[in-house]
């Protein structure tokens, strides 16, 4: 499914930022981003930008000109636009634009999601050689993608599950891979794509690191987070590259192993997983508290800010999930 980076929404509540006279906080569900003030009322419907959006050169956003343009390639095609991305103003985190609904003729309160209607895309950095590789064919339908919607946008699960235990694991600033053996075939993925085996691809190489070819057992996918070197500026400062699993799909059955599973699966086969926070974590948070519990350094590198925490409910089958990324993680990514 792809992400909502364009919603109607409706402003939940407004707050004066000190000594602004021009701008204030105003809340959007769990996201709380800055606007002009008087722009909006509580109760107000408006259009949503989430931060990593892309969002077109039209004149509805010339006024994010100053901060400068990004490019990237979109289905072979070079693309430009503002990307949005976490900023602080006045000493408030800001994530995301709101927008009046009468800037956009073409949208009516009524609708949900109006990314592609508004042409906003999902901004994605260039792939380094390493990680581009050639495509095999499309990632396969019997594995579920590798994805986690953000605390911001979860109100709704943590309504439904307060009071459940959930396991806290650090979210690693990676790239995703998922490695399967299915009806004797072995796949090496990357998030979108299964990839061909090519002389210097990343994925690849974690595959015959860890043998995987031989280790994973017939009807099973893996899937985990590559770091190292050469990937988001290697942060968390490792030599080489890691493969750390954060999940382990029984094909067959359509489900996944719980987490005291997963973390026994990777100590039989002696494959990393991603680091545990908490084991026994019972949910009765606010979206704030979740967001501050993100912050903190990481368990691989003490120097580094890591990037958030992954919350999974402590059962076997379906994966319940939300990510909670650290504000200063994002305040500082350039």
């Amino acid at each position: 499914m792809s992400r909502k980076l364009a919603t109607i929404r409706t402003i939940k509540d407004i707050q004066p930022i000190p000594d602004a006279d021009l701008i204030e906080r105003i809340q959007i569900d769990g996201w709380w981003c800055v606007s002009k003030k008087g722009e909006f009322k509580v109760g107000d419907k408006c259009v949503y930008f989430e931060i990593d959006s892309l969002l077109p050169l039209v004149k509805q956003f010339e006024f994010l000109a100053s901060r400068g343009t990004k490019k990237m390639l979109c289905d072979g095609n070079e693309v430009e636009g503002y990307r949005l991305r976490t900023v602080k103003l006045r000493g408030q985190i800001s994530q995301g634009l709101a927008l009046p609904l009468s800037l956009f003729p073409e949208v009516d309160e009524s609708m949900d999601d109006v990314t592609e209607l508004l042409n906003v895309l999902l901004y994605e950095p260039p792939i380094p050689a390493c990680l581009a590789g050639d495509v095999e064919g499309a990632f396969p339908n019997f594995i579920p993608k590798t994805d986690e919607e953000r605390v911001q946008n979860s109100q709704e699960l943590l309504d439904t599950y307060r009071g459940r235990a959930f396991t806290l694991t650090e979210k690693l600033d990676g790239t995703s891979s998922t490695y399967f053996n299915y009806e004797g075939n072995f796949g090496v993925c990357g998030r979108n794509w299964q990839l061909k085996e090519t002389k210097g691809n990343t994925y690849w190489e974690m595959a015959y690191k860890y043998d995987l070819m031989n280790l994973i057992p017939e009807g099973y996918a893996i899937q985990g987070e590559i770091i190292g070197e050469g990937i988001q500026k290697n942060k968390l400062k490792i030599k080489g590259h890691e493969l750390r699993i954060f999940s382990v799909w029984v094909i067959e059955n359509k489900k996944y192993l719980s987490n005291y599973e997963l973390f026994d699966f990777c100590d039989r086969y002696a494959l990393k997983h991603v680091p545990i926070i908490n084991d026994t974590f019972i949910l009765h948070h606010t979206i704030d508290e979740l967001l501050l519990m993100a912050e903190g350094k990481s368990q691989l590198c003490e120097t580094t800010e890591r990037e958030g925490i992954v919350f999974v409910v402590n059962t076997s089958g379906q994966k319940v999930s939300f990510k909670a990324i650290s504000n200063n993680f994002l305040a500082g990514e350039k």
